[in-house]
């Protein structure tokens, strides 16, 4: 992809298309939501990006998240499935047509609770896909109950106090050797747009954790999904820059200064480390980190781990290039013939 835009047209990326057309329908979420944020940032990456959207599927589950694929990319095609159900309609979505690209949009409780063995599988399968926690450790959508990232001691006003341990989204990703998991806060646009671009890149499932302030029943100074928490204790790994594939420049640097992450068709992320010697390559190092964040409390956010030696799903199980969408009807069912020789030899 490239953001090259047509000459004498700023307005207009490389498809011809204005920012406008990657927009949906009017939110109905509430006034300051942090899910409204993540829905712009959605928006500008994919318009820079050329992202097609008649190539986009946008998947979603129940919840005031789940709501959010109506908002962005109104040309894209949508299916909002029933909660906790989206990792699985979304893995025959793109078993049945790998040439898509697939954005979900979830949340903390549509992942975290009653859809968290399939978000598990998901992981495990490697489905291509950009997977997006919009995180609040409330269900917004049924008058703010705790979730299951909700904060142990976390007091709401009608739901009492929190005595359960929190569920770390992030750690359950990289557990089950997710290749692309990164943290952020709806209140940090740019990481979030350096991040939604790579993840968009990424040749696998890429979850992106972000933590989503609830305005209405959850924006606590003691909460750690609150704006005031996020701003105050956001603790970078790394600053993150996402450079899209280019011709090949030859620069002389000082070693150390960055790292660079190549993704597998030409992009690359680079990190400029700040306050934490940390590698995302390391696997271990950032179950550590994660461990370590949470005992303290810390709002770690940045790319925590990637891995590009995993296969997909669909080159696990060999699929052809041409989507399966798109073989004629001999080409994916048994013909008479071979169909009869398989009975005879299962009755001999």
């Amino acid at each position: 992809m490239t953001t090259e835009l047509k000459a004498g047209n700023e307005k207009l990326n490389r498809l011809g298309l204005d920012k406008l057309d990657y927009k949906g329908r009017p939110s109905t979420l509430c006034s300051g939501c942090g899910h409204d944020s993540i829905t712009s940032q959605i928006i500008n990456v994919c318009w820079e990006l050329g992202v097609d959207p008649q190539h986009l599927i946008k998947m979603s589950g129940i919840g005031c998240s789940s709501k959010s694929p109506a908002y962005f990319m109104n040309r894209a095609h949508g299916f909002n499935t029933l909660h906790g159900r989206m990792p699985s309609v979304t893995t025959g979505a793109m078993m049945a047509n790998r040439e898509l690209k697939a954005i979900g949009v979830s949340g903390d409780g549509d992942t975290g609770s009653i859809g968290l063995g399939q978000f598990k599988h998901l992981l495990r399968r490697n489905v291509p896909m950009v997977y997006i926690i919009e995180n609040n450790g409330v269900y917004g959508l049924t008058k703010g109950q705790f979730s299951a990232t909700a904060d142990v001691g976390q007091k709401l006003k009608y739901a009492g106090t929190n005595e359960l341990t929190p569920i770390d989204l992030c750690l359950e990703a990289v557990s089950s050797d997710c290749g692309f998991v990164a943290r952020s806060f709806a209140g940090d646009a740019k990481q979030v747009r350096e991040l939604l671009k790579a993840a968009l890149s990424y040749n696998g499932t890429a979850v992106l954790d972000i933590i989503s302030p609830c305005v209405t029943f959850n924006n606590h100074e003691d909460s750690t999904k609150s704006y005031p928490y996020g701003k105050a204790h956001e603790e970078r790994i790394h600053d993150i820059s996402f450079i899209e594939s280019r011709e090949e420049i030859q620069v002389d640097y000082d070693p150390g200064t960055t790292q660079i992450v190549q993704l597998h068709d030409g992009p690359i992320i680079q990190l400029r480390k700040l306050d934490e010697d940390y590698d995302p390559t390391d696997r271990g190092a950032a179950m550590q980190l994660l461990e370590e964040a949470h005992a303290k409390q810390e709002f770690i956010t940045g790319l925590l781990y990637i891995n590009q030696t995993r296969q997909t799903l669909s080159e696990i199980h060999n699929l052809p290039r041409t989507a399966l969408a798109d073989l004629p009807s001999e080409k994916l069912r048994p013909s008479k013939e071979v169909f009869d020789k398989l009975i005879g030899d299962l009755l001999a």
